[in-house]
């Protein structure tokens, strides 16, 4: 494998983290999902989880954070404690501006009217404010203990546009409710795990290796509860392509199982 080091014309991955929003259901766990419009530079018209780019400011900016510390998450995502602070400050911030749920409490522990804070939620999609900021300015603490470590997936080299993601999970806190308020999506909800997975293999919706990994995850599960309490060791996933190729000439572990679930009828879209 070429590393950037060898190679400096290789495009270097973008910090990313994306938030596996779930909630139990009465046929089992549920995941907040969105198809992006067919408009966005990277997965347009896929279906994802909520998700975006760590913003540097985060990275030593002084903030409210109860639950595991900067340090504990970087140890987990193999990732230094600054770029562990900004992965948990994407994660909390991409939940609230594509969803706008709240992993955040007051300094009682009260969780605040997501309503209330929309005019702060346009300024943090529009990047006029950092989350420390908002933090900040509206008296809230970061809810670290309100995540979970889930996968770490890094896009192919030879993509134009290239992340290193981390993937979070988080329960839907009670009393709030994931909307589809985002510039971003076309259309946004609540499915369980194995529909969705269906919906991919029928060819109503399309799932990036990394989406379909996660769900199949989930699935495993019965409960929210179980699926949280699950222990994990977070190890990161970089798949080939060849030049010029599609989805269904991609490498890594799952690959046969992906492409056995891709649907025969439509045609894979080039990367």
């Amino acid at each position: 494998m070429t590393s950037h080091a060898e190679n400096p014309a290789l495009p270097v991955p973008r910090d990313a983290a994306t938030v596996v929003l779930v909630r139990d259901g009465a046929d089992g766990i549920e995941v907040f999902l969105q198809r992006r419009v067919q408009q966005m530079a990277f997965a347009g018209g896929m279906t994802v989880f909520p998700g975006g780019g760590v913003d540097p400011r985060d990275g030593d900016a002084d903030l409210a954070w109860e639950g595991p510390a900067a340090s504990w998450w970087a140890e987990r995502f193999d990732a230094s404690e600054r770029d562990g602070r900004q992965l948990v400050c994407a994660a909390v911030r991409e939940t609230f501006e594509e969803c706008g749920v709240l992993l955040v409490t007051g300094a009682d522990g009260a969780v605040p009217d997501a309503a209330a804070l929309a005019p702060a939620r346009e300024r943090l999609e529009a990047k006029e404010i950092s989350l420390a900021q908002f933090l900040r300015d509206e008296g809230l603490v970061l809810r670290a203990d309100l995540l979970r470590p889930l996968a770490h997936w890094i896009t192919p080299k030879n993509e134009k546009r290239r992340y290193d993601t981390r993937f979070f999970l988080a329960a839907l806190p009670a009393g709030q409710r994931a909307d589809d308020r985002t510039s971003e999506v076309e259309e946004a909800g609540w499915r369980t795990a194995a529909q969705a997975l269906a919906d991919f293999s029928a060819g109503r919706c399309f799932l990036l290796p990394p989406t379909w990994s996660q769900l199949r995850a989930v699935a495993e599960h019965r409960t929210v509860a179980d699926l949280l309490a699950a222990e994990r060791v977070i190890e990161p996933v970089e798949p080939e392509l060849p030049l010029g190729g599609a989805i269904d000439s991609l490498q890594f572990a799952e690959a046969a199982d992906y492409l056995a679930a891709m649907p025969s009828n439509t045609p894979p879209p080039v990367l």
